[in-house]
């Protein structure tokens, strides 16, 4: 079941206007209980059709939402957390795919397992929180 209607969000880096938005998805087992959650950041650059999913699973040592343990768009390891929502998270994400060779204008979909960006972000969530 995966979560729809939100509207994409503006982050504009460079001069580049980039949309974004979050969703999640999971495997309803029935009696409320679910597995596979997932938390999936969609980033394309406007008016281009190719798109990047990172894609945040759920697994051992690793948490996502699931409507219990963590709030939505929260995700986490021994690291820390991050939230997804937050624009700066975002841009955080965006900055390591690009450095890891992602092309904004690439008409295809690429899907990026989002532990393997899950530093960048938690580095930049940290040095955000100590110069608050």
């Amino acid at each position: 079941m995966a979560r729809s209607g939100k509207k994409a969000r503006r982050l504009v880096v460079d001069g580049q206007t980039f949309l974004w938005s979050l969703g999640h998805s999971h495997r309803a087992l029935g009696g409320g209980y679910y597995e596979d959650c997932c938390e999936t950041v969609v980033i394309r650059l406007f008016k281009a059709r190719g798109r990047l999913h990172i894609v945040f699973r759920q697994g051992p040592d690793r948490l996502v939402p699931d409507g219990y343990m963590m709030p939505s768009g929260a995700v986490g390891t021994a690291e820390g957390n991050v939230n997804l929502h937050e624009p700066g998270t975002a841009r955080a994400l965006l900055d390591a795919a690009l450095a890891q060779g992602w092309q904004p204008d690439d008409p295809l979909v690429k899907e990026i397992d989002g532990w393997t960006l899950f530093g960048a972000a938690a580095r930049r969530h940290s040095a955000a929180g100590a110069s608050d």
